[in-house]
């Protein structure tokens, strides 16, 4: 006698029944493979699920853009120099609101320099807009050998007042300060200076600066005059042909 209850619309009933257990409610309330679950792996909408949109402290809203990099555009490594850094403070209704200004400077290492300074409410943004603003304004200052200045020079901003000098090989960078920022991130090995008047960063920075612009090399006053370097050479140092020949063929720039 065939069972009442197997009959063939029960068994089309019983094959049509879902057998994937995924599809059962989880705990949370969600589905595993539903588009809302907080819980599932891919939900759009989810807030702990690897493939959510709107995902945790490791997406990309979650990460802060480091701008202090230690290479320019060109692909150059550089020097960073932190010279100062000042807070002021402005009194508003309320109490006071604080902020604070940074003095970078900027080199390659190879007779390029620059400075900059920024301001912002926090002090690595105050950083950054400065050392921005110190690659921007880079310039290059002609260097004897790759070590030392060609000649002395004076600069004079304000009330500060610089006095820079070429020195021989093992003499070292005799400088103090903000001087000595400037002077490494150059790329000057060998310098003796001297600053009178204020001590204030922001002017002898400008002073030294304007000593360092007045530099010129043989090489661009021989071009400028339509001369040799050699000729140059020899007339300076009271020197012959072949010692002036011989140093003008060690002149770079």
């Amino acid at each position: 006698m065939a069972d009442e209850n197997n009959t063939p619309e029960t068994a089309q009933q019983d094959a049509a029944a879902p057998t994937n257990t995924n599809d059962a409610p989880q705990q949370g309330g969600g589905y595993a493979g539903g588009g809302r679950g907080r819980g599932g792996p891919g939900g759009g909408r989810g807030r702990g699920g690897p493939g959510g949109n709107r995902g945790g402290r490791d997406g990309n809203r979650g990460r802060r853009d480091d701008r202090r990099g230690g290479q320019d555009d060109g692909g150059e490594e550089l020097i960073e120099k932190l010279v100062h850094i000042n807070r002021v403070s402005k009194t508003v209704k309320g109490g006071k609101r604080f902020g604070f200004a940074a003095l970078v400077v900027v080199g390659d290492g190879k007779g390029r320099v620059g400075f900059g300074h920024g301001k912002a409410r926090e002090v690595p943004e105050a950083i950054s807009k400065a050392t921005a603003a110190a690659k921007k304004a880079m310039v290059r200052v002609p260097l004897k050998e790759g070590r030392t200045l060609h000649h002395d020079g004076n600069g004079h901003f304000g009330a500060g007042r610089v006095t820079v000098r070429s020195a021989p090989q093992g003499t070292g960078i005799i400088a103090g300060g903000p001087m000595r920022a400037i002077f490494e991130s150059l790329g000057v090995a060998d310098v003796v200076t001297k600053s009178v008047g204020t001590s204030n960063p922001y002017n002898m920075i400008r002073a030294t600066f304007e000593a360092l612009n007045s530099q010129t090399s043989p090489k661009s006053v021989a071009q400028r005059r339509g001369k040799k370097i050699a000729d140059l050479l020899g007339r300076g140092h009271g020197a012959d042909a072949q010692t002036a020949a011989a140093e003008a063929a060690a002149v770079t720039e």
